[in-house]
């Protein structure tokens, strides 16, 4: 029983950990536009972020930047930045910064903001209250970025 109990606790506070590394939109803390602290305490995945990039339903980043490394993917916008080399032209922290809320670093922006939770223009119903994309998926997503070198 006692072990049991401890047993319990231990996962608990291990569970309590986890969520209370991720940070909230609404926390996120940002220094002229950059993003110093990671949104999930934990290294993004740079496999998964290249996924999200080209998700249509998720990041759907080609539908505004041209990206040389998915070449398999078809379509690529032509709005926004091309991504090569973005990993040599901006620090983790800027691309942190960038991807959570483009708005606070580039005013008049058309980027969404990706990691904001409210101050959509009409969102539907079912998405209201959500930011785009999970803490995680930008972790990722800047993972992937910081790839991306010229050289």
């Amino acid at each position: 029983m006692k072990r049991a109990l401890i047993l319990t606790l231990c996962t608990a506070f291990g569970a309590t950990a986890v969520a209370a590394g991720e940070v909230k939109p609404a926390d996120v803390v940002y220094e002229d536009g950059v993003v110093n602290a990671s949104l999930t305490g934990q290294a993004g995945d740079a496999a998964n972020g290249r996924k999200v990039f080209a998700n249509r339903k998720q990041g759907n980043c080609l539908a505004c930047h041209a990206n040389s490394d998915m070449p398999e993917e078809g379509f690529h916008g032509e709005v926004g930045p091309m991504m090569d080399g973005v990993g040599e032209r901006w620090t983790e922290a800027e691309l942190r910064g960038i991807v959570s809320n483009s708005k606070m670093v580039f005013e008049g922006t058309i980027m969404p903001a990706f990691y904001i939770d409210s101050g959509y223009e009409r969102p539907l119903d079912k998405f209201a209250g959500q930011s785009i994309l999970s803490a995680q998926q930008v972790e990722d997503i800047i993972a992937y970025l910081m790839t991306l070198k010229d050289s």
